[in-house]
């Protein structure tokens, strides 16, 4: 039993090491996709936990935002991020940079709180 436990604490220890790689460099999508599998949540749970906190955000929207297919843009998709990166446990504003990062440094803005 104690193999299967240490190696299952590897992967949950390399899992960690990848998020907080793809957090540092991006991109946006692979980084997200990476935290979502680290905390080990379904998307329906990750909408569900998000709208617990007052936060709709479609299935397909994350969806879309893990694949790369879109990027969160409007405001309220903005605004959204903090509440997401409380869900997926990854340091406030890491996900709202990379976005940062990828619009060619240009400032990105929240929705005012």
């Amino acid at each position: 039993m104690t193999g299967q436990r240490t190696q299952q604490m590897d992967r949950g220890q390399g899992a960690a090491r990848e998020v907080e790689s793809l957090l540092a460099t991006g991109p946006f999508a692979a980084a997200l996709r990476a935290a979502i599998r680290a905390r080990g949540l379904g998307l329906e749970r990750i909408q569900y936990r998000l709208r617990r906190r007052g936060v709709p955000v479609s299935l397909a929207t994350l969806s879309h935002w893990q694949s790369g297919r879109c990027r969160p843009e409007r405001p309220g998709s903005l605004a959204a991020l903090k509440y997401l990166e409380e869900v997926l446990e990854v340091p406030q504003g890491s996900l709202l940079r990379l976005l940062a990062v990828e619009n060619g440094g240009q400032r990105v803005t929240q929705m005012r709180q």
